[in-house]
């Protein structure tokens, strides 16, 4: 890969940095576009976030995706915050305009795009597993297509602030899934991190369902396991993630890379990067 002094640099915030496909994602999608440009993985801690940010806007970083754990605390250290992140309390990007960060969130844009591979989701009763900044955008793309929202979280409270700020309903705990009819689950939690854990028991999955997981490593998580095997039809975090950064390409760039490039990143990246 050449750089220039003319490269546009483009980056992630996360830590830790070790498990991201955005890297190779990204830059596939450049070279689809013919951009002259390159995005990197920035493993930046918590406590290190202001000087992250206030950096790379010193350096003329173009932009920055923004990932676990940073998504809600990034909107501090924005220049300016649009109206979708707002009201959804969290971004997934920061884009640099007359030298100044404005914040965003593609990441509802990507999971509304993902279910819909699926599923009409107007009218559809959904349930949202978790209560931080991913489950806040599914919360807000559900509703913002006309789905009926309930949320469940190990912390009541924290469902209940969730609901509250975007018009769903805060349902009770994980376990409260059982009782609940529903057409559309979303899991939000990191629990499906771990190839034999799912955030709920299988036996509350309800036949007819669409599930979407957000974990996309590994590709099937137990709970999507848990699904397949009960009939219900499935879908990893990969098409949420791939959907997403489609969109952060064309906040900077204004060109709209073609999301199957990103998805054949995606899967070539399996393997090269930790799980």
């Amino acid at each position: 890969m050449q750089i220039s002094p003319a490269t546009a640099v483009c980056g992630i915030l996360l830590h830790p940095a070790s498990h991201t496909r955005s890297p190779a994602m990204h830059n596939a999608a450049y070279d689809a576009l013919g951009l002259d440009a390159v995005f990197v993985a920035f493993d930046v801690p918590p406590a290190r976030l202001a000087e992250a940010v206030a950096g790379a806007r010193a350096l003329g970083v173009r932009q920055l995706a923004v990932s676990i754990p940073h998504k809600e605390a990034v909107l501090a250290h924005a220049d300016e915050v649009d109206e979708t992140a707002r009201r959804i309390g969290a971004a997934n990007t920061l884009t640099l305009a007359n030298g100044r960060w404005l914040a965003s969130n593609t990441d509802w844009i990507g999971l509304a795009r993902a279910l819909e591979r699926e599923t009409a989701l107007s009218g559809r009763r959904a349930v949202v597993l978790g209560a931080g900044g991913t489950a806040r955008a599914a919360a807000f793309a559900l509703r913002a297509r006309g789905a009926h929202v309930s949320v469940l979280n190990r912390t009541l409270e924290r469902a209940e602030a969730l609901a509250r700020d975007l018009g769903a309903t805060a349902a009770g705990t994980l376990a409260a899934l059982a009782r609940l009819d529903y057409d559309v689950l979303v899991n939000t939690t990191s629990v499906g991190l771990s190839r034999d854990e799912s955030p709920v028991a299988a036996a509350a999955l309800r036949p007819g369902a669409v599930v979407l997981d957000v974990v996309y490593d590994p590709p099937e998580t137990r709970l999507l396991r848990d699904a397949r095997e009960r009939g219900l039809r499935g879908i990893g975090g990969k098409w949420m993630l791939v959907e997403q950064a489609v969109e952060q390409i064309r906040l900077w760039s204004g060109k709209t890379p073609p999301s199957d490039v990103l998805a054949r990143a995606f899967d070539e990246a399996r393997g090269t990067t930790a799980t």
